[in-house]
């Protein structure tokens, strides 16, 4: 009997373990879902005393629920803006910041579209097209501030203000175009190329539009008991080790900048 109940509270140390993992939530833009995902799924095979949860939204959406007080780790975003609003907050460990990947912009069709046309600024979209164009809210998800931009430079925005289609993200621009509610869409290179129901009818040139530059850093909290495996995780996704991940989801890894180390 006594061999019994030494054996139970060994049990219950056990069980105790595994119900106590560390978890790290990751919030990370839409366009980072199914290569953040799969990152997670990679980190947590040779960290198995690691729980990562993921959050996908707008840049925008993360940042305002993040400023609220949700309970992230670490954070990445489309753009710089939304991140340089958290450190003005004072919600971002400073020095873990660094720029992760970079993106490209593309025009998008569903794909028995017939639209064709070149990427220069002599041609009128509005004329090619009669439907309506999807793309992220200008105000606030980053894919759309960076279509915006590419369409006025592009010298398409007047002649198609009237029929764009705002969406809460950039998955919700190609979700649009996939099931033929908008003719085109403008969206992430990364996007169109998750997706069998659209084509890309072309790339906007690089100048058209600020860098697409996804930085990341650890969330600053005054009771942060994963701020260190948040650290350990940034390390890992800018270690040149997973650029193949990251390219066969079509970003370009942009190089280390953070160690652990530099972190105060």
């Amino acid at each position: 009997m006594r061999r019994a109940g030494f054996v139970l509270p060994l049990l219950l140390l056990v069980v105790g373990g595994t119900v106590h993992a560390e978890t790290l939530t990751i919030y990370a833009a839409a366009s980072l879902s199914n290569a953040v995902t799969a990152l997670a799924e990679r980190y947590q095979a040779s960290h198995p005393d690691v729980q990562i949860q993921t959050s996908f939204a707008s840049s925008a959406t993360l940042a305002r629920q993040i400023a609220a007080g949700a309970p992230a780790d670490v954070f990445i975003s489309a753009d710089q803006a939304w991140m340089d609003e958290l450190v003005k907050q004072k919600r971002i460990v400073t020095h873990s910041r660094t720029n992760l990947l970079a993106n490209r912009l593309v025009l998008i069709s569903p794909i028995a579209s017939t639209l064709h046309l070149s990427m220069n600024k002599g041609i009128k979209l509005s004329q090619r097209m009669t439907g309506r164009l999807c793309m992220g809210n200008p105000d606030s998800v980053p894919a759309g501030r960076y279509g915006k931009q590419a369409l006025q430079w592009m010298r398409w925005y007047q002649g198609m203000a009237s029929r764009i289609v705002p969406t809460e993200d950039v998955r919700g621009a190609l979700a649009f175009v996939e099931r033929g509610d908008c003719e085109a869409g403008i969206v992430y290179q990364t996007d169109a190329l998750i997706s069998n129901k659209v084509k890309t009818v072309g790339v906007f040139p690089i100048g058209s539009h600020d860098p697409i530059i996804y930085p990341i850093a650890a969330i600053r909290s005054a009771d942060h008991p994963t701020a260190e495996a948040a650290l350990q995780w940034i390390r890992y996704a800018q270690d040149p080790a997973q650029k193949p991940l990251w390219t066969r989801f079509g970003f370009a890894q942009l190089g280390p900048q953070f160690t652990l180390a530099s972190t105060p």
